[in-house]
Parts: structure tokens; C-alpha cells; sequence
């Protein structure tokens, strides 16, 4: 008798992998506090200048903080910009994307020509120019900052993907059934978009730390907390290179480096499961 084999569910190895690499970047600032003395990432609380030993792992810079307590306290605000910015970015994507995609007619070229303007704009320059106009800037500020020049690639994309489904055949008899442009919207095209737009939200994310540890880096960010973004800043403002304290820089790299290639992976998992080709591939 021919014996029937149990087909176990593939495993989506670049989303999988991804997913370790952002959990251990959120377990370090999740379970770092609890195992690591925090209060050393304040300014004058250990020595300074100190290479990396067993009472300070990752060592100390010269305004007397330790490393490690540094990357446990930053790593959270830097993912935090990130996702407010993605979603808030997103979120006026998804809507703009939606409305022009399937509505069509006037709503289609205002959209097409508000985002095509915008799409021209150096982003860098306002972002500067916005951050550096601000006096006491928070993480929220921040991300809403980035997120307020970054609707329009998911706008785009969104509306691209809309102008693909709105012609399906099925869409064409929920017209027929009676269905407003509303129903048809959020019940028959938003849930075929949702693997999508998921890939979408994580490149949003990416793009939105990107952003800003451009704007930190160059020094504006909020001064006041600490993030990957400041520590790389301070290494720089102090020629951290340049005296050999390669501890300062390179750990807040290293987990940036993480991130990136996390977020990377998630997408591209996620780009297998929504589309096909790769899929079958």
C-alpha cells in the first residue's frame, strides 16, 4: 500500500531570517535593561575613553558614558521613528494610492500631479531645513518630520497595484452587484492588497530610519536622547576614528547593519507571499 506522506508548510527562509535579526535587535533594548545597568549611558557616570573590558563590554566614550548602555537606550528610538514614520507615511499613501488608483478622472491627476511634484523635491534639503527650524525636537517630531516626505513612493506603488485589480473580473461584478466605490474599495481591493502593502510598510520603515539618521548624523536630531543616529553623530563630533576609539563607532553601525538587512528580508519574504512568480520560483 502506497504510503501517504505528510507535505510539511515551506518555510519562507528570507522572512524567517529576517525576523530573527529584528528580534534580536528589539531584544536588545527590550531585555538589555533588565540585565545591563542602564544609568551608564548617563554623561560623567563612568570613566572616559575606557577600550572595551569586562566591566564595560562595549566600552566608554569621552563624555563619560558607557556603550553599551547607549545602544540598549538608542536602539528603541530608532526603531521607533521608523515604524511612526512608515505607518504615518503609509497611512496617506494607502488613502492617496486607493483614491486615485480606482477612482480615476480628475482625483487620478491631481494625485498623479501633487506626488510627481513632490517626487522632485531634494527631500534631504527640507528635511534639513525643517529639522534645523526646530528648537527642542522629540522622537514623534521627528518621525513625523520624515514621514511628511515619504507617502509619495507607497502612493505610487499603491495606485500602481489598484489600476492592476480594478480591471479583474471580479471586481467588474461587484460594480454590477450594486456595490458603492466604497464597499468595493475596502471589501473586494484593500484585502487582495494586504501582503503588499505589509512589503510596502517595511521598505516605509527602512526608509524612515534611513531618513533619519541622515538628519542625526548631521546633527539634528534630538540632542537630548539618545539613538543610533546621536551616538554615530558623537563619534564623529569627537574624531572617535581619529583616536583610535573604534568601540564608539562601530557598535551603533553594527546594529544599524542589522536592521537594514532584517527589514530586507521581511520584504522580500514578503514580496514571495504576494507575488506568484517568485513564489513558484
Amino acid at each position: 500500500m502506497p504510503v501517504n506522506r505528510v507535505r510539511l508548510p515551506r518555510i519562507n527562509v528570507p522572512l524567517t531570517l529576517g525576523i530573527l535579526l529584528l528580534l534580536l535587535v528589539t531584544a536588545l533594548g527590550a531585555v538589555g535593561p533588565y540585565v545591563y545597568d542602564t544609568e551608564l549611558g548617563e554623561v560623567g557616570a563612568v570613566e572616559p575613553g575606557l577600550p572595551p573590558s569586562s566591566q564595560y563590554w562595549l566600552g566608554t566614550e569621552v563624555q563619560g558614558r558607557d556603550i553599551l548602555a547607549l545602544l540598549i537606550l538608542g536602539t528603541p528610538q530608532t526603531l521607533k521613528i521608523g515604524l511612526i514614520a512608515g505607518l504615518v507615511g503609509l497611512g496617506i499613501g494607502i488613502v492617496l494610492g486607493l483614491s486615485s488608483g480606482y477612482l480615476g478622472g480628475i482625483i487620478d491627476a491631481f494625485v498623479r500631479l501633487v506626488t510627481d511634484v513632490f517626487m522632485t523635491i531634494p527631500a534631504l534639503a527640507i528635511l534639513i531645513v525643517v529639522a534645523s527650524s526646530i528648537r527642542v525636537l522629540s522622537i514623534e517630531a521627528m518621525a513625523l518630520i520624515v514621514a511628511s516626505l515619504s507617502w509619495m513612493a507607497p502612493t505610487r506603488a499603491i495606485r500602481a497595484q489598484v489600476l492592476t485589480l480594478r480591471e479583474r473580473q471580479y471586481i467588474q461584478m461587484a460594480r454590477l452587484s450594486g456595490l458603492n466605490s466604497m464597499e468595493i474599495i475596502f471589501q473586494d481591493i484593500l484585502p487582495n492588497l494586504i501582503p503588499y502593502i505589509a512589503a510596502t510598510l517595511v521598505l516605509s520603515v527602512s526608509s524612515g530610519i534611513l531618513a533619519a539618521i541622515g538628519l542625526e548624523v548631521l546633527g539634528l536630531g534630538p540632542s537630548h536622547l539618545p539613538s543610533l543616529g546621536m551616538l554615530i553623530f558623537w563619534a564623529q563630533f569627537y574624531d572617535a576614528i581619529f583616536r583610535g576609539m573604534w568601540w564608539w563607532i562601530l557598535p551603533p553601525i553594527v546594529v544599524l547593519l542589522f536592521i537594514f538587512v532584517g527589514l530586507f528580508l521581511i520584504s522580500m519574504g514578503l514580496d514571495q507571499i504576494s507575488n506568484p512568480r517568485l513564489r513558484q520560483q
